[in-house]
């Protein structure tokens, strides 16, 4: 594969892409044609010293999750690099994610129950196992056609930044994604809202184990009584075609692990590690050993080798599988050409490739460290970025003199910053401007409006609300009826 813009590493790449505080997701299909997904670092961070091993730990760490039985997170299937360029590919659709049904329609309360429900659930695993996400929000909880809820980009912010978040900070990020389901629900669902409101309220105080119970234990107080995912299944199908069953619930056969592809070379180790099919060596779930990750487990599935002397765990006798990966020689020319004629040459240009790509990476990192570096230790937290806004107003229908709720919900990256806004309503040439101040800590807000309307009129009204900083400026509106 010699096209990254139509492919990479045997995934095919779609159109649908879209921006994150990492890179740019892009919806992809994988090699035997489930759907998946790519995500291009920003070359600007993966560039910089130690993060591309960081990123691999990251993801070998997911892995053995994975393999060890967790099954709310988005799995990997591999990290490659091609150039300058290192992609990260998943054997899971990322799309949709709750930050695109939240811009989209309501989610009913039993559907938002079960996603904090199951969220919470994988968030408690993780910690379990001594690791944590570090960049919980809408726009990494993923939504499956099914219904499930699943999280994404685990570790990669903290791998990205050289950061190990405490589990505190996933429980923050939990809590604001529970009070921005909340709001929601103020207006048709209150008690709903009042459910979330307390398990967000838990979930500082004891624990997401405490706000997960509370969540089970009141189900009462959700319309129907009951928690479900059928409508958050249904939302996340009419969202995206990319919507799909968990991977880990199809074990289907798996494509074979593909050859060196010349410049595109894999990131983790030869024996690639996929959903359901153990590393060799691997006990497996339900043999001896978890299968979580841990200091004393670190590189079971083999070397990452990224370069002469770097390596993210103890050296071992390589096998022999591992040294024609390494020295990019395809098995079949080892086997039956041995070293010489056509065979030698295709081996020595595949190795100078390599080189030249190794060379190519490092030239590009020392020429943009000057340049990142000094912005990326000023602040731990990222840029403040605007993920979605999502408009919505308490009824349809008002009467003679009424004062309509519109509440505008800005999901953000977690950054902290100054967000500028601006209502805008077509009756009137009022415009309503503010700021609002961002926390690190937080990744949903709500901005209300009230609007009065007196007099005898038929009109329909439309609240549009305009983002004008952080760049690029948003827009979201919503119209109701006034009828007096």
């Amino acid at each position: 594969m010699n096209n990254p813009e139509h492919g990479i590493a045997g995934f095919r790449l779609t159109e649908h892409t879209w921006m994150t505080e990492l890179g740019n997701w892009i919806d992809a299909i994988s090699p035997d044609g489930r759907r998946a997904g790519a995500l291009l670092f920003d070359a600007r961070l993966i560039g910089l010293p130690g993060v591309r091993e960081r990123v691999v730990a990251a993801v070998l760490t997911d892995q053995r999750l994975v393999l060890g039985g967790l099954t709310g997170l988005i799995p990997v299937a591999d990290v490659v690099a091609a150039g300058d360029q290192v992609w990260l590919l998943t054997g899971q659709a990322v799309s949709p994610t709750l930050a695109d049904l939240l811009t989209t329609a309501p989610i009913e309360p039993a559907g938002a129950a079960s996603a904090l429900a199951e969220t919470a659930q994988t968030l408690i695993a993780l910690h379990a196992a001594g690791v944590t996400h570090g960049s919980v929000h809408p726009g990494t909880v993923v939504v499956t056609s099914e219904g499930a809820a699943l999280l994404s980009e685990r570790g990669l912010s903290d791998a990205i930044r050289g950061l190990v978040s405490p589990p505190e900070r996933d429980a923050a990020g939990w809590a604001a994604l529970a009070r921005g389901l909340a709001a929601s629900f103020v207006a048709w669902a209150p008690q709903a809202a009042q459910l979330f409101e307390r398990a967000a309220g838990l979930a500082g105080t004891l624990g997401l184990a405490a706000a997960r119970g509370a969540l089970l234990a009141e189900q009462a107080s959700l319309p129907g009584g009951t928690i479900g995912r059928e409508g958050l299944a249904r939302a996340a199908r009419g969202r995206s075609a990319f919507a799909q069953p968990p991977a880990h619930a199809a074990a289907a056969a798996l494509p074979p692990l593909p050859r060196d592809e010349g410049d595109i070379v894999t990131l983790l180790a030869p024996g690639r590690v996929w959903p359901g099919h153990p590393a060799p060596g691997h006990s497996g779930p339900g043999q001896s050993g978890s299968g979580l990750a841990g200091p004393e487990q670190a590189g079971r599935s083999g070397a990452v080798q990224f370069g002469p002397g770097v390596s993210t765990q103890e050296q071992r006798p390589a096998t022999t599988a591992e040294q024609i990966w390494r020295s990019g020689r395809p098995e079949a020319d080892t086997v039956q050409r041995g070293g010489g004629g056509a065979g030698g040459r295709r081996v020595r240009a595949a190795r100078s490739r390599r080189w030249r790509t190794i060379g190519s990476t490092a030239l590009f990192a020392v020429i943009m460290v000057g340049a990142v570096l000094a912005w990326f230790r000023l602040s731990d937290a990222p840029d403040l970025a605007i993920g979605s806004v999502d408009v919505k107003v308490a009824k349809k229908s008002y009467g003679c003199d009424a004062t309509a709720l519109v509440t505008g919900v800005v999901v953000t990256n977690g950054g902290s910053g100054v967000i500028t806004y601006e209502w805008h309503k077509n009756l009137d040439d009022e415009v309503v401007k503010g700021t609002l101040q961002t926390r690190s800590d937080q990744t949903s807000y709500q901005l209300p409006l009230r609007w009065s309307l007196n007099g005898k009129a038929t009109a329909k009204a439309t609240a549009t609300l305009r983002i004008v900083s952080p760049e690029p400026a948003r827009t979201d509106k919503v119209s109701f009826t006034y009828k007096c």
